[in-house]
This record gives C-alpha cells, structure tokens and sequence, in this order.
C-alpha cells in the first residue's frame, strides 16, 4: 500500500506543470458574471480528457422565483452550469461531488495589477491573475489529484463521480442551487475552494441590499438651492457602522453562535458601492449604495432589511432632508443562509483522515466570516459538504494569487480522500 501511496504521490508531482497550464488557462478566460462560457469550454476540455460525459446545464430563468435563490443579476439565457459525470465500477457505491465555480468577481482597478488581471503571472512560486486563488485553482487541484489517481490506481473508481462547475456563486449561489434542484447530487460533496488547506465547514448568513438616497439636481453654481445625495448619505454609512458594531458586540455576548466562536467580528457590513452623479458640474439626482450585510441566523433576509433601515433611521436623527425623504432599500443578490457541518461527521473525519496521512497533521476545521455554496448542500439537499482548497492572498483584490506548491499539496489529500470514499478504502494505510 506504501509502494502505492508513493507512486501516486510521484505521479502528482509529474503532472502538476500540465495542472498549473490548465489554471493558467482558465485564468485568461474572462468569466465575471455574465461572461462565464469561455472558461466552463476550457474546464469542458480538461474533464473530457479525464473521460467525463458532459451536460451543460441550462440555469432556468424560474430559479430567481426560488424561495432559497439569490436575486438575479441578469438573464440565464445561454449560460449554464458545466456538469462532469463518470461512472463507478459498483453500483449502488458510495457517490461523490466535487463543486467549484467558474465565476470570479471583477478585477475593478486593472491598473493598480502589477500584471493585467486576465493575464496569468507566475512570480516566486505563486501564481496571480483574477480567479487564480478564487476559485479556479480549485479545478487545477481536482484534476491533478484525478489524473494520478487514474495513473497509479487503474480501475481505483467504484463510486460515481460528479464535478460541478457552476455560475453566480459569487453573487447569488443560484448556480448550485438550480443544479440541485435538477439532481446532480451525490452522497458527499467536497467544494473545492481555497481554504488554507483547512477544511472550512461553517459560514454566516449574508445579503446584498442596494440602498438609493435621493437628492435634488441641479447646477453646481445652484448648489444652495440643490440637495447632494452624496453628501446625504453620511448618515446612511454611520448607520451601518453602528449595525455592525451591535451585531459583533451581541455575537461575543448573549446572541453568541458556537459555530463561529474562533471569530471574534464575523459579521461584517461592507459598503461595496457608490454610485451617483454623471458630471462634474452638476448636482446629482441620486445615490446608491450596494451593500453586502452579513448577519445572525436568526434573521431573515427581510429583517436583515428592516434592520439595515432602522439603524439608518437612528444615525440620521431629526435630519429634515432624510426625515422627508427616507432612502428606499431592494434585496439585489445573496440571500445565503447561514450553515454549518458538524465536524463529527464520519464525513469529515474521513477527509481529515486523509489529509493527516497526506501530511502527518490533523486538518484545522473552520469556519469563514463569508459564505459558499455548501449552505444548499447542508441545509436544502441533506448532504455533507466541507470546503477545502489551495493557500491564496489577496482574493478579491488587486494581485489575487495561488501557491503553487499548495495545488499539489491539496491534491495530495484529495486524491486520498478520492482513493477512501470512492475506491476500495487504500489510502487508509
């Protein structure tokens, strides 16, 4: 079993320059919402050679309809979830789902990039680019763990097999959740985010609100005859400081959640847009604010609003503008429940398992002040979900990147954890 164990480690190592290719190429391939088939095409390719059956799964308009859905950004005409299916040799063995997203959030600011953005950079053993560390070095990970798998273990698969590559996670989660809705499920599912290679098993409870101010336009030489809605809006942006404060203070009191007790503020409110105005000169009309709010459980995502407005109503006082004119509030993306996964799981002390003989430590089981999709898994599908994945810096910002070195180490406990649920049990030796 050792001589195997050792094979399969040295065939990781071998085919880790093509799995870094592969990251590299779905890096140059521009998938912010909207624009995700370039990337699924080059992920559909990859699966194809590890010989998957693909089906390209039309995400229906009627999901943004769905109780559980995020609000749409847009139309699913022509975008869809890529789904990679192989079959085991036993029917009726125990079945797996890896679940990535394709979906990476704008680079925002490319020149602040010291390379462009889409524009895959390897620089001291890391690898930067928008997506490299959130989430496609995930992908990279799984099918470099699959391909030695398939090398050194020929035959090694009685499970069935599933990888998921979806859309809108990083806005709405309706991605997975329409793939649920359409049964690609399985008995596990193993999301392959980054996470320190840490096995992350808890996130909060999050929504997206759009906040709109309104002002009175008019020329700047007017500007005393005009209401600035920028301006207006310093209440609103105290108000949500103070939510914040008082959902984080409540947490390390009596409103305190056990699931995240290693965090000591995992709820945090973020003002993540501003809009307003058109022109120098001119007065605007109106603000808005996006705000991404992250919250207790036991809030709805319209209390979650109704809390959101009375904090602002408090911060604004006796102000006669806001008082006469109260800003207007629209749930406008994530409406993700909070969720955790109970670290006893046989589950997950499987995965641990494999991970502590891939490395000789126990994993680190954590939680996240954010948020995946393994909510839907948990909590709408009944399926045990843990999220593990490559060490990165900078996700979401300028110079995001991923540890190399880290895709081989995590694909050193995948392809055990693989070998343990889906195989006839090898890597437990």
């Amino acid at each position: 079993m050792k001589a195997a164990l050792s094979a399969l480690d040295d065939a990781l190592e071998t085919h880790a320059p093509a799995a870094f290719e592969l990251l590299e190429d779905l890096v140059r391939a521009d998938s912010t919402v909207g624009r995700e088939s370039a990337a699924e095409e080059v992920l559909a390719d990859a699966l194809a050679a590890s010989d998957f059956e693909l089906e390209r799964l039309a995400v229906p308009e009627s999901i943004g309809s769905d109780p559980l859905a995020g609000i749409p950004p847009m139309s699913y005409a022509g975008r869809y979830d890529l789904v990679g299916r192989r079959a085991g040799s036993v029917p009726g063995a125990a079945s797996l789902l890896l679940n990535g997203h394709i979906d990476v959030v704008p680079a925002e600011d490319a020149g602040g990039w010291t390379s462009p953005p889409f524009e895959p950079t390897r620089r001291d053993g890391w690898l930067v680019g928008r997506g490299a560390g959130d989430m496609k070095c995930g992908f990279a990970m799984g099918l470099l763990a699959l391909r030695a798998l398939d090398e050194t273990h020929p035959g090694w698969q009685r499970g069935a097999l599933t990888v998921l590559a979806v859309i809108e996670e990083e806005c709405t989660g309706n991605g997975t959740l329409a793939a649920g809705r359409a049964g690609v499920l399985a008995d596990a599912a193993v999301l392959l985010e980054p996470t320190e290679l840490e096995m992350l098993l808890a996130g909060i409870a999050i929504v997206w609100i759009e906040i709109e101010v309104e002002g009175r336009s008019g020329h700047a030489e007017a500007a005393g005859r005009s209401v600035n809605p920028i301006l207006a809006a310093a209440p609103v942006l105290e108000g949500l400081r103070r939510l914040e404060s008082r959902m984080n203070d409540e947490h390390r009191g009596v409103g305190a959640d056990p699931a995240f007790s290693t965090i000591e503020a995992p709820y945090t409110v973020n003002v993540g847009t501003f809009r307003s105005g058109s022109w120098a000169s001119s007065v605007p009309e109106v603000a808005r604010i996006g705000v991404r709010v992250g919250h207790p459980a036991a809030w709805t995502a319209e209390r979650t609003v109704d809390e959101v407005r009375a904090a602002v109503a408090d911060a604004s006082g006796d102000d006669p503008w806001l008082l006469a004119h109260p800003p207007t509030y629209r749930l406008n993306g994530y409406r993700a429940e909070r969720y955790a996964q109970d670290p006893g799981h046989p589950f997950v002390r499987r995965f641990a398992r494999a991970h502590e003989a891939a490395h000789g430590v126990t994993p680190a089981a954590v939680p996240i002040g954010s948020t995946t999709d393994a909510r839907y898994y948990l909590n709408q599908f009944d399926t045990p979900a843990l999220a593990y994945g490559p060490r990165t810096r900078n996700m979401h910002g300028v110079d995001e990147a991923v540890e190399l070195r880290s895709i081989v180490e995590g694909a050193r406990t995948l392809a055990r954890f693989l070998l343990d649920h889906l195989g006839a049990g090898e890597a437990r030796s």
